[in-house]
């Protein structure tokens, strides 16, 4: 296990607060998401192909399957609701269920109300705040794309996500690093995105 101290913002200033909401907009097109996909799961490595589709407003179907096209997971989810619809015996734990449910809600979480606003040289950065969570937002000054979400609870940091993108509704690379547990998910886009 490792330690988590509490999260601070370093070298950034508070801003006035004009956003009232700002959004994740990766995961907002009907068009699929195709990633080659890479987790560490503590010692275990698992790779494959994961498809991201919104199947609704509210919803996105969440599949992934090896690299020789076997189903591995496929579930849908919101911010709300999770439905498994398939698991492979060996992802079938509990422990791994719960992850994958979790980190694929922040991921598609696409709505987050704004409480402050601050900026540092290279970013625009809002905190988002509800129930226990906050969310540190980072927007690219010169782009405005969204590369960087910090998901806190109880002030201290949980998850890292990282985005490499070059427009608002699709990010070529993402990056999810646990800080309190040994997990790591990474993606890579297989299909160009219109």
């Amino acid at each position: 296990m490792i330690s988590c101290k509490s999260y601070q913002l370093k070298d950034a200033k508070p801003v006035s607060n004009t956003e009232k909401t700002v959004e994740n907009l990766y995961f907002s097109s009907k068009e699929d998401y195709v990633y080659k996909c890479q987790m560490d799961v503590y010692k275990n490595h698992i790779s494959g192909i994961l498809i991201i589709k919104k199947i609704s407003e509210t919803t996105h179907r969440v599949v992934m399957t090896s690299d020789f096209g076997n189903k591995m997971i496929d579930f849908e989810i919101s911010e709300n609701d999770f439905k498994l619809n398939y698991v492979l015996a060996d992802l079938d734990k509990k422990m791994v269920i719960n992850f994958l449910k979790n980190d694929f809600q922040e991921l598609l979480r696409q709505k987050f109300p704004v409480k402050e606003s601050f900026e540092n040289d290279d970013s625009k950065i809002y905190l988002s705040k509800f129930d226990k969570k906050q969310y540190y937002l980072f927007f690219d000054k010169e782009n405005g794309l969204l590369n960087q979400i910090i998901y806190t609870q109880n002030n201290k940091e949980k998850i890292d996500f990282t985005f490499e993108a070059k427009k608002t509704t699709f990010a070529e690379v993402i990056n999810l690093q646990h800080k309190d547990f040994k997990i790591n998910i990474k993606l890579f886009q297989i299909t160009e995105n219109k």
